[in-house]
């Protein structure tokens, strides 16, 4: 497989899952190259947004295993990863698994369950395996969390630990359509009824997890020259030292940003990394893992605004 391959499935996974999707082109793209750097995206925007429809498109066209785990408060660690359950007709016990054995997981609203059983993830995220009672078991090399909150309502939910936040590859805020996408919205769902499933668009299946893996392995191979990793450094370095920031991004978020870029130089069709792929990724990279200062906050500062302003005081190489 070559660069120009990934380019073309790229290109046909955003065409397939356009033909169910309307706009939010921005969250299509950046799953696409989570996808293709082995990340995990989390979305966030208010109801009707198409978060959850999105992910259940965007699985059925890639043909991995999907699973959904709706978060609620009285959710527990073992309903996610599983456990060992005793059987009374063997008299020993059997391992059940949960719904994070499989390839893609919808972590839908997964701010409305305790930290205690949002920390169930914190492994499968990094290290792709679960342990339950003291045993290890592999998920798929292409497991993959996509998970959705809602920025608007506020009762009843449990901020993210930091922990879990620096897992994410990125945070994605999903807006709402324009007048035309939602005219288009109404043309085309207004006329089905119940929630849209991605079965009635007759989506195509257009990989296989062989064909992913494949892809990985181009993308992981795109070099990234010295000035752009100096430059990839300096900037997540920056929001360290920033004053309106209480709290900077860390090494790992480094990491992911390089290998972000090389997916979005990969599926732009180019065997090398650009400044300008760096700087498309930054915001939904760092926008999670930083922290306000406490000045910032009382001056009602955003996040973004800090972001972009530190994107523009770190020079890019030539």
């Amino acid at each position: 497989m070559t660069i120009d391959d990934v380019k073309a499935l790229a290109e046909r996974i955003r065409t397939e899952v356009g033909r169910a999707i309307v706009g939010q082109d921005e969250a299509i793209e950046l799953m696409l190259v989570a996808l293709f750097a082995s990340g995990h995206v989390l979305l966030e925007g208010p109801p009707g947004t198409a978060k959850t429809f999105l992910v259940q498109c965007f699985s059925r066209v890639l043909g991995l295993g999907f699973g959904r785990i709706q978060f609620t408060p009285d959710l527990m660690p073992g309903d996610i990863v599983g456990s060992n359950l005793f059987n009374f007709q063997t008299s020993a016990f059997t391992l059940t698994r949960g719904p994070i054995f499989c390839e893609i997981l919808l972590a839908d609203e997964i701010n409305r369950t305790p930290p205690k059983t949002q920390a169930a993830l914190l492994e499968a995220m990094q290290e792709r395996a679960v342990t339950i009672d003291g045993q290890t078991l592999p998920l798929s090399d292409r497991f993959m969390v996509i998970a959705t909150q809602n920025p608007i309502e506020q009762q009843g939910v449990y901020p993210l630990p930091e922990a879990q936040l620096d897992r994410f590859l990125f945070k994605h805020k999903m807006a709402y359509p324009s007048e035309a996408e939602e005219r288009r919205i109404v043309q085309e769902h207004g006329a089905r009824f119940g929630a849209p499933r991605p079965e009635a668009w007759h989506l195509e299946t257009l990989v296989d997890r062989d064909t992913l893996v494949r892809a990985g392995q181009v993308v992981a191979a795109v070099p990234m020259v010295e000035d752009v990793v100096n430059y990839v450094v300096r900037l997540v370095r920056q929001t360290r030292d920033a004053a309106d920031l209480q709290g900077g991004a860390s090494p790992r978020a480094a990491a992911m940003l390089a290998g972000a870029a090389r997916a979005r130089a990969a599926l732009d069709g180019r065997n090398y990394v650009i400044p300008d792929d760096v700087k498309a990724l930054a915001a939904p990279v760092l926008r999670h893992r930083v922290i306000l200062s406490p000045a910032a906050e009382i001056e009602g500062r955003p996040v973004e605004g800090v972001i972009a302003r530190l994107i523009e005081q770190v020079e890019a190489p030539r």
